[in-house]
């Protein structure tokens, strides 16, 4: 569980991100999640990283996804929109956050320097017709599936 004293302060928004740049640096499986929820907003994702998981693999085979195999370099940043910083690499996230920063471009990091990027990502339930954010302001991840998993529960049973 993250440190109650780095919980931040939060403005729930959902970002419009149909056809603008969005990057992702990182090629493990936070970074595939980050590229789905990317993708079923209709953003055209660019992914940074020497080497692929399987999921991202498969979604560049697709050509769902541009990727540049290599490590991340500030200028990759260029013209995105906004950044996910999800390496297992804190220095290397640390980099992407203050890149962004001086390039005043939003960026979110999924690590120990999650508190110095600009948003966290919710967890997402998605219905027809409602979509559901579920935030702890960064206070705690799992609480927020566990609360997720049991309003998905409840919802399965409702007509909406």
């Amino acid at each position: 569980m993250r440190n109650e004293s780095r919980t931040r302060k939060i403005l729930p928004v959902d970002l419009l991100l149909e056809k603008r740049p969005c990057l992702v640096v990182g090629g493990g499986p936070i970074a595939a999640r980050k590229v789905g929820s990317l993708l079923e907003a209709g953003a055209c994702v660019t992914v940074v990283s020497p080497v692929l998981c399987p999921a991202l693999a498969e979604l560049k085979q697709e050509r769902c996804i541009r990727h540049k195999p290599r490590a991340f370099a500030a200028a990759d940043i260029k013209a995105q929109y906004v950044v996910f910083a999800v390496t297992d690499n804190g220095p290397v996230n640390q980099k992407v956050i203050k890149a962004c920063r001086r390039a005043r471009i939003l960026c979110s990091a999924a690590d120990a320097h999650w508190v110095e990027g600009d948003f966290v990502s919710p967890a997402v339930i998605r219905r027809p017709l409602v979509t559901v954010a579920i935030s702890t302001g960064g206070q705690s991840c799992k609480r927020a599936r566990e609360i997720k998993e049991k309003l998905a529960h409840y919802l399965a049973g409702q007509k909406l």
